[in-house]
């Protein structure tokens, strides 16, 4: 029919090879538009809704319930699934699995599973984390998807079908995913409309309808990213990566702090608590000799008390570019000793999934080809003398 309105294209999506937009970013009333507009009664809309939304459908050909006219139709203007192919690990005994996905212009995503059984006065979990770039621009040496570079950022339903794979995956077991952190591949901040679009759709009760107290969203620290959350004042958790107190060795872990200051990070965090009334969360790798003595944890506490925080501490998943360490746990119980001390509340986590490769962006880099041998060392060799400037206090 020429009078057939396509559905919205949005300005934030990127150049992917297939232009039609994935059905996940679609509003209701779009949706209904689109369905009207094909000569069907808006009802359509809502059964085509309980299959992408409720039954996590992975292709029109599952709505069985949707005339093959209009599933045709769907087809041609929209893609039902973002997420072409998915190849799952498993680890920690079937609590931990990860997931390398395909996209429709061949790069590759992370997202985890992480299972917690219930015990007594605990319910069971499901949470998972995503990615919201392909790649990271930040390059946090620590971090494995610093290895891929910056690839491009992930559309709102790009974002939102690594939620809907597990929750397909989870429904067959008699579960249901009951936490999302933003928390994968990429800064979710430095693809911030996307990112509310696709907290948006997974917190709206027509869609995912996830509670918004259940969403988390990090950042290692951009500042105008948290002001935008904060003038929205959302129910949502903000996690961000702190890794150290002092500039000048924050600046070698988190090179977004040459721009964005980790003082004015905080202060930034801080106004999002007063207007939501959310504690903010802040992650804290934890390496070896580098980040975990109790002069960075004093400096920690003078940075954070105060405000109304919490702390997670995570040793650091080994990494082959890097020439650091994970901090053995007891250091990483003194450094939380002086944390807890200050009233500053903090939990030391325990990392799951090491086996298939748990730091993010690990097996897309494993499947991208490891660096040379030579750029590894070069690089190790650069960390190295960057990180004894810092710790000797020189901003490199």
């Amino acid at each position: 029919m020429s009078d057939v309105r396509p559905l919205p294209r949005r300005s934030i999506e990127s150049p992917a090879r297939d232009p039609r937009p994935g059905l996940s970013q679609i509003l209701p009333d779009e949706l209904t538009a689109w369905a009207v507009a094909h000569g069907e009664p808006s009802y359509r809309a809502r059964q085509i809704a309980e299959w992408h939304w409720r039954r996590y459908a992975a292709s029109a050909a599952e709505m069985r319930t949707v005339p093959a006219r209009l599933r045709a139709a769907l087809d041609a203007d929209v893609r039902v699934d973002t997420l072409l192919e998915t190849v799952v690990s498993p680890a920690d005994r079937g609590l931990t699995e990860k997931a390398l996905h395909r996209l429709g212009d061949e790069r590759l995503v992370e997202s985890v599973l992480m299972r917690y059984p219930g015990g007594v006065g605990c319910r069971a979990r499901a949470t998972v984390c995503i990615s919201s770039q392909v790649g990271c621009a930040v390059g946090c040496p620590f971090c494995a998807t610093g290895e891929l570079g910056f690839g491009r950022d992930l559309q709102p339903a790009e974002i939102v079908d690594q939620v809907r794979f597990w929750a397909r995956r989870l429904v067959a077991e008699g579960g249901h995913v009951t936490n999302v952190v933003f928390m994968g591949m990429g800064e979710p901040l430095l693809n911030v409309e996307a990112v509310l679009a696709a907290a948006a759709a997974l917190t709206d009760p027509a869609r995912f309808g996830l509670g918004g107290r259940h969403i988390t969203i990090s950042t290692s620290g951009v500042t105008p990213g948290i002001e935008r959350l904060t003038a929205l004042a959302p129910s949502w958790t903000l996690a961000v990566s702190l890794h150290a107190a002092r500039p000048a060795l924050r600046d070698v872990l988190v090179p977004l702090n040459r721009r964005y200051p980790v003082e004015d990070v905080v202060a930034a965090a801080g106004a999002y608590a007063a207007a939501t009334g959310r504690r903010v969360s802040y992650e804290y790798v934890m390496i070896d000799g580098i980040n975990d003595t109790t002069a960075d944890a004093t400096a920690v506490v003078r940075l954070l008390q105060g405000h109304p925080v919490h702390v997670n501490l995570i040793p650091m998943n080994p990494v082959a570019h890097t020439p650091w360490r994970p901090s053995a746990p007891g250091r990483i119980e003194a450094f939380a000793a002086v944390l807890r001390g200050a009233g500053i509340a903090t939990t030391i986590r325990h990392n799951r999934g090491e086996e298939i490769g748990a730091a993010c962006g690990q097996l897309a880099a494993e499947r991208a080809g490891m660096p040379a041998p030579d750029v590894v060392r070069r690089r190790r060799e650069r960390l190295e003398q960057e990180g004894a400037a810092a710790l000797a206090g020189r901003r490199p």
